[in-house]
Parts: C-alpha cells; sequence; structure tokens
C-alpha cells in the first residue's frame, strides 16, 4: 500500500463523497417531500462516513485512525438502513437504492480492509514519530 499524504488520496474517503453527492442531488430534487428529519438523517450519516474518515487521518495516530474508521464504517451501516427507508418510502427508485446499496457496502469494504492493513502496520503514525532531541 502506498504511502498516503493526506485523507483526500483515501480511496473510501473519494468513494464516500461520491456518494454524498449522488444523495445530495437527489434530495435537491424534492424527492424527499416534506421528510425533513429523515433528510438530515442521510445527510447527517453520508457526510460522517468522509469526514470521520478524514478527521482520523488528521488525528495522527493509527490508533484513533482506526478508531474513526471503526465509525465511519458504522455510518455506513446507518446509511443503509435509512435508504431502506427511502425505497420503502418511495422515494428512491429500485436502480438508486441498489447503487447507492452497492457503494456503501463497497465503502464499508474499503474502510475494513484499511482497517486491516492499518491494524497489522508498523506504522504508528506522525504524532508518534521519534522527535530528535534538542541539545
Amino acid at each position: 500500500m502506498a504511502t498516503i499524504k493526506c485523507f483526500e488520496d483515501i480511496e473510501s474517503w473519494k468513494k464516500a463523497r461520491e456518494v454524498c453527492k449522488k444523495l445530495g442531488l437527489l434530495i435537491e430534487e424534492s424527492r424527499f417531500k416534506k421528510s425533513y428529519r429523515l433528510v438530515n438523517q442521510i445527510e447527517g450519516s453520508s457526510g460522517s462516513i468522509m469526514d470521520n474518515i478524514a478527521e482520523g487521518f488528521e488525528r495522527g495516530t493509527r490508533a484513533e485512525f482506526i478508531q474513526f474508521l471503526g465509525y465511519a464504517k458504522g455510518s455506513c451501516g446507518e446509511l443503509r438502513s435509512q435508504l431502506y427507508r427511502t425505497y420503502d418510502r418511495n422515494y428512491i427508485t429500485q436502480i438508486e437504492f441498489d447503487d447507492l446499496k452497492s457503494a456503501s457496502m463497497h465503502i464499508s469494504g474499503l474502510i475494513q480492509n484499511l482497517i486491516n492493513y492499518l491494524q497489522k502496520s508498523e506504522i504508528a503514525g506522525v504524532r508518534k514519530k521519534i522527535q530528535p532531541k534538542e541539545h
């Protein structure tokens, strides 16, 4: 695995951003009628995926990154559950549901793969690097 320099390079973050964008476009089309609470929940969970990946990366330690990746993975599950609700209320089509569900499952898998890699890695993180002693 290549060294990641910024969270924008992380594949799961890129894919989460795409899902956020797709959902945003559906919401902008006023498909969700007056389900403001559901819209807020979907906006929250989809945004939480990418935000937790970014925050965990920026924390600068492997342990914190893994912890925040776990939060992001949890948000993937939350989003999938919300997608069922939007589909059951006929706010999205079967094709849209299948596409978004598949994308969220893919993101969840990417996050799990990154967690697995980090758990086996010797990398402690940028905040854990040994600093040279000043004289």
